[in-house]
């Protein structure tokens, strides 16, 4: 997946599909978004290496790095392009959660972590977020990534979620999945449930929510894969549902295991 130019998902909100190469060969993408606020000024959800074009783009969107207020890194293990989004927009509140802080101690952060509900409280004239419950915000092992925070945008209807939803649009549709796309949570939900009863019911009861508050969103933005865009045919809370269902299993054992 090479890295590709801007796409305008609604009249305030772009996202661009970026290259992340695994070992230098297995591309799986990444992405940032570009939002517009409604004070007129714009702000990055994650961090991401820019190309030359992609910052004319950005330039000619926003008039400027001046109108940039603020970056906020969302994933705590998305953190290869912190840094150059940091010296591309030195004039942009830094923002990330308390992973970002300990690895990157040098740069000037903002107090408030993203995954904070002071944070969001901040933001919520424009954006509404949602950390998952049950899990470990910040695993132990460094290869679990399940966790992330994932946001809307209630202007577009859009939400913008790292690893923690994967979305993969199928080359054809297949009748058996009676859906021409599949949306499903991270691999490492297993691994990301903390290991203490009721641990289960918590995420069970976030996503829940989530699908209740969420579910009518018009475009969905995952880092790993590709932008989704709702309809009347292909409702997105029936994605999320479906998502869900295909993680009882292991969510029960979990229970079985841990209460």
């Amino acid at each position: 997946m090479a890295a590709v130019g801007i796409i305008r998902i609604a009249d305030d909100f772009w996202n661009v599909r970026g290259s992340f190469k695994i070992a230098g060969l297995v591309d799986i993408g990444t992405h940032i978004s570009l939002i517009r606020l409604a004070n007129g000024k714009f702000l990055f959800l994650d961090s991401y290496t820019l190309s030359d074009s992609q910052l004319e783009e950005i330039e000619a969107i926003t008039g400027g790095d001046k109108k940039i207020e603020a970056i906020l890194n969302l994933h705590p293990f998305h953190t290869v392009h912190v840094q150059n989004m940091h010296e591309r927009f030195p004039k942009a509140k830094l923002f990330g959660t308390a992973r970002h802080l300990s690895k990157f101690p040098a740069l000037p952060w903002q107090e408030l972590r993203t995954e904070q509900p002071k944070l969001h409280a901040k933001f919520a004239d424009d954006l509404q977020f949602s950390v998952p419950a049950g899990v470990d915000f910040i695993s132990a092992n460094e290869n679990v990534h399940f966790s992330s925070v994932l946001a809307l945008h209630a202007a577009s209807q859009t939400i913008h979620v790292d690893d923690t939803l994967m979305y993969i649009r199928l080359p054809m549709p297949l009748p058996w999945l009676g859906f021409p796309d599949a949306l499903s949570f991270h691999p490492t939900l297993s691994s990301a449930l903390q290991q203490r009863a009721g641990a289960a019911q918590d995420f069970r009861h976030w996503a829940e929510q989530l699908i209740d508050t969420w579910g009518d969103a018009k475009h969905l933005c995952a880092a790993h894969s590709a932008h989704f865009a709702g309809s009347k045919k292909h409702p997105l809370r029936a994605r999320l549902r479906k998502a869900l269902d295909k993680v009882r299993g292991t969510l029960r054992r979990h229970q079985g295991k841990f209460g």
